[in-house]
């Protein structure tokens, strides 16, 4: 119970939110770069944002975001939290499922082989990014199909889904699951709940971040060859910025896309679309 603990940063009162013509948002992994980047896209166009957060650390402060303290991978825990925001505003409109990353030790170094796979170390990546999602879609669609208005959910895909990536087994493994279990749940939500709630990802390219860094940043700060690589066979030469997704994360949950479901949209200045020559 007291994983659903939350807090409120200067929140003004339940009733002004229930009045105001915006929607609810639900950010799962908010406090990291990708999550607290569109956290603060949202916040600044007016709607309320509920983190979803192991802890409180590192979450902006704003009067119209909440911080809850869950755990996406369990669904009894993250049950409590989704009434809980439920109960306050009466709905939730979007999803997104930003918690996500890799470890270290579920990397092959270039040192070692598949043989070496630590089974501990790739059930961790799994249980966040596969389980995770599947776990937050399930519990916080339960509620979305009950809106009038329907809803939408937006997972995080990526680039080692399409394209295989060396070293990062367990991120690939995970991330593929995630991809194809949006499209199936996006027909099993419209096949069974009149397309109310609409289910899609986006795949971003090569951002810079904490579960990668070891793999693309020397201690120097310069590039590692792995990271040069990445920049040769990316059009744009450049490594994305978190701004740079919230576009396609503001369409995905706006009426102009209400008929689009089960995409998969990459993010990668042009990453997926070059061979390389």
């Amino acid at each position: 119970m007291f994983l659903c603990e939350c807090f409120f940063f200067n929140f003004v009162c339940e009733h002004e939110f229930k009045n105001m013509n915006k929607k609810v948002i639900v950010i799962t992994g908010g406090a990291g770069v990708l999550g607290t980047e569109i956290s603060s896209h949202f916040i600044k166009k007016g709607h309320v944002v509920c983190v979803i957060e192991k802890n409180n650390k590192s979450i902006i402060q704003h009067d119209r975001l909440i911080s809850y303290i869950s755990d996406v991978t369990s669904p009894e825990i993250l049950k409590i939290t989704a009434k809980e925001i439920y109960k306050k505003f009466g709905k939730i409109d979007v999803l997104i499922n930003a918690a996500g990353g890799n470890h270290p030790d579920a990397t092959i170094s270039d040192d070692k082989t598949i043989f070496d796979l630590d089974f501990n170390a790739f059930n961790k990546v799994t249980d966040i990014n596969l389980n995770g999602t599947v776990i937050s879609c399930i519990v916080f669609g339960e509620l979305m199909v009950k809106n009038k208005t329907g809803g939408s959910i937006i997972n995080y895909s990526s680039m080692s889904v399409e394209r295989t990536l060396t070293r990062v087994v367990a991120y690939s493994a995970s991330k593929a699951g995630v991809q194809n279990f949006t499209r199936w749940l996006a027909v099993e939500l419209s096949l069974k709940f009149e397309g109310k709630v609409r289910v899609n990802a986006i795949s971003p390219g090569f951002f810079l971040g904490k579960q990668n860094m070891h793999l693309l940043i020397n201690e120097d700060g310069s590039y590692t060859e792995r990271a040069k690589r990445i920049i040769d066979l990316t059009p744009m030469k450049r490594f994305g910025e978190p701004e740079d997704l919230n576009g396609v994360i503001e369409f995905l949950c706006a009426e102009s896309s209400k008929f689009i479901t089960g995409a998969v949209i990459p993010i990668d200045g042009g990453f997926s679309a070059f061979s390389g020559v």
